[in-house]
């Protein structure tokens, strides 16, 4: 997607990523869908009010979405491919939308997820079912969520280590240990 998508997919994708922080993917895929007709153009309030029943929290989601939008339209017209092809690095890449107070409901383990999903690879995505199976695996000492960047980027170097000494891709085994956790593969 991230070569051949719209710049409206690639903002709907992003969109994604906000509304699964702290939610499931399931409740982002029907926020997704309940917001796409005002995605786009819509204010916040028309963003929170299709997200009403849809998602644990609205007027949050519905105001990061909103937020991000028009910063992103403002700073690169949208074209989030152009945006994200031009950092030399993948962290910068990342700290574009993880670091940047500009991009709203982003973390970490978001901005690896939207870039996993539009085609970058690299990136771990260090939700709690992934960090349940790498603590079990005995990869890391606890599966609690890294809370900073320095913490993320060494478990993240962890999960990469555990690949290469199993013989996995880095990329496939993060996708597997979710797939073994949850039982199901959404997207």
């Amino acid at each position: 997607m991230g070569r051949t998508g719209s710049h409206e997919r690639l903002f709907e994708e992003l969109t994604f990523c906000i509304f699964t922080a702290g939610a499931s993917a399931r409740m982002g895929l029907r926020s997704v869908e309940s917001v796409r007709s005002v995605l786009m153009n819509g204010s916040t309030r028309d963003i929170q009010q299709a997200l009403r029943g849809r998602h644990r929290f609205p007027n949050a989601r519905g105001a990061y979405v909103f937020e991000t939008r028009e910063y992103l339209r403002g700073h690169c017209g949208l074209r989030l491919d152009k945006a994200l092809g031009s950092f030399k690095s993948s962290d910068e890449r990342r700290d574009f939308l993880a670091a940047n107070r500009a991009v709203r409901g982003i973390g970490y383990k978001e901005a690896s997820h939207f870039l996993r999903n539009i085609g970058y690879r690299g990136y771990a995505i260090l939700d709690k079912h992934l960090l349940s199976r790498l603590a079990e695996f005995e990869v890391i000492e606890s599966p609690k969520p890294p809370s900073t960047k320095r913490h993320y980027v060494a478990t993240e170097e962890s999960v990469k280590q555990f690949a290469d000494a199993i013989g996995i891709d880095f990329d496939e085994l993060d996708l597997l240990l979710w797939y073994t956790k949850t039982g199901e593969i959404l997207k």
